[in-house]
């Protein structure tokens, strides 16, 4: 479910996050998050949820805490681009919530802010995408409860394909050459999002590399992802690249309006593009990048944290149990009305009628074939040193070797304070 139907991004909440994690143990949290109400024994909780772009999302989450009876459940819908300062600013307040959701970030675990979930998980641990569990586990415990997963991958109208005799490309090169074909006066061949920041990841899992190892160690310099920056370089200088749209990657407006012919965006926006498009779409995954690659689908997502901080702690994981483990039919409910996403529990996602034919059944083919998931310790400083490798090489054309040199010790500074 997009988050990035609003102002905001992936990654400013980061950011945020980041900026959490240098305030220290938040101790100004304490335990009394002075709300007052309740009855002494955690009755009274708070969510905060950002508010989806997609209709009837903030209606769905109220509906399913109502239904909840061993609490009043208050949700705290943040509406514009002020949920991650709002919420992080909260964080470190009395008027803290109970629960929240974000994305799994090691700085969220080390300055003790997220409660451990293993105990409510464990029971069902195997049942969930074990991509998913991996990526909210450190130490062996498990933070947080995946709600959706979002994969992202490109779409395409397959009526201009077909008329400038266009395969669906497999490769980098292929889908440069396309983007060439596919451009006309009036349409660009190709939209990747206005600052590229979308397919940073992308491509250098298409490049056969990683963030970061089992290890932990730097994964990411390769020869292939050189390469891969100077093929970029190439797109984006060819003229042929949608630079400019009056929305960002995450909205299905590019392609929708005949903007462009191709469209980096996410399976949240699968219904949107089907409505205005009908048949004349498909999808594919980003293409690999040279020889040692493989294709990839990046997989986004939100996921539910517990304040560990907070009044009612207890509270708090019984109602993430409540909801996000024994409720299935609201966690199906709440992946597939409001734009489709995949359940993160595999039952749902097998049982999930929606997801299983036509367009939406290759969008979840691709994600098992291709996906990759976020590493908990890539952090934000890391994100930012590979967006700057993209403004160097890519945006600048300056040398993709001493970019990623630069990249690494931003990274490698970043891994010791973590990892030692």
């Amino acid at each position: 479910m997009s988050a990035q139907s609003s102002t905001w991004d992936r990654r400013s909440i980061l950011r945020a996050a980041a900026g959490l994690a240098a305030a220290g143990t938040l101790a100004a949290c304490g335990s009394n998050n002075g709300r007052g109400g309740g009855s002494g024994s955690g009755k009274r909780l708070v969510q905060y949820f950002h508010a989806y772009g997609e209709p009837g999302t903030e209606q769905a989450i109220k509906r399913y805490a109502k239904a909840y009876t061993k609490a009043d459940v208050t949700t705290q819908w943040i509406t514009g681009s002020n949920f991650e300062s709002k919420l992080f600013a909260s964080l470190l307040t009395g008027q803290a919530p109970d629960l929240f959701e974000f994305h799994p970030q090691i700085q969220l675990v080390r300055s003790g802010q997220v409660a451990d979930l293993t105990d409510i998980i464990e029971p069902v641990k195997d049942d969930f995408n074990q991509a998913d569990i991996k990526s909210h586990t450190v130490d062996g415990k498990i933070y947080g409860v995946r709600m959706i997963d979002d994969p992202q991958f490109f779409f395409y109208r397959k009526s201009l394909l077909e008329k400038a005799g266009v395969e669906p490309p497999q490769t980098l090169d292929e889908l440069i050459e396309a983007a060439a074909k596919l451009t006309t006066s009036k349409v660009k061949g190709l939209f990747l999002g206005n600052d590229l920041h979308a397919v940073i990841n992308p491509l250098i899992w298409s490049a056969g590399a990683d963030t970061l190892n089992e290890k932990n160690e730097i994964a990411y310099h390769t020869d292939g992802v050189v390469e891969g920056l100077k093929q970029m370089r190439k797109l984006f200088t060819s003229g042929h690249l949608l630079l400019d749209a009056p929305a960002d990657f995450w909205d299905p407006s590019a392609l929708n309006q005949g903007l462009c012919a191709i469209q980096f965006c996410g399976m949240w926006a699968m219904p949107q593009f089907q409505q205005a498009l009908g048949d004349d779409l498909g999808v594919m995954p980003f293409p690999k990048v040279g020889d040692a690659g493989r294709p990839s689908v990046y997989n986004g997502g939100w996921s539910v944290f517990v304040n560990a901080k907070g009044r009612h702690v207890d509270a708090a994981k019984e109602y993430v149990k409540w909801l996000w483990i024994d409720q299935k039919k609201y966690q199906e409910d709440w992946a597939t009305s409001y734009g489709f996403h995949i359940p993160p529990r595999t039952s749902i996602a097998r049982s999930a009628t929606k997801l299983t034919s036509g367009l939406p059944a290759e969008g979840v083919k691709l994600f098992d074939q291709y996906g990759h998931f976020d590493n908990i310790g890539w952090t934000q400083a890391m994100i930012t040193a590979t967006e700057d490798v993209f403004a160097d090489c890519v945006r600048k054309d300056g040398d993709p070797e001493a970019a990623l040199d630069k990249c690494d010790r931003t990274v490698g500074a970043e891994l010791k304070k973590l990892f030692g």
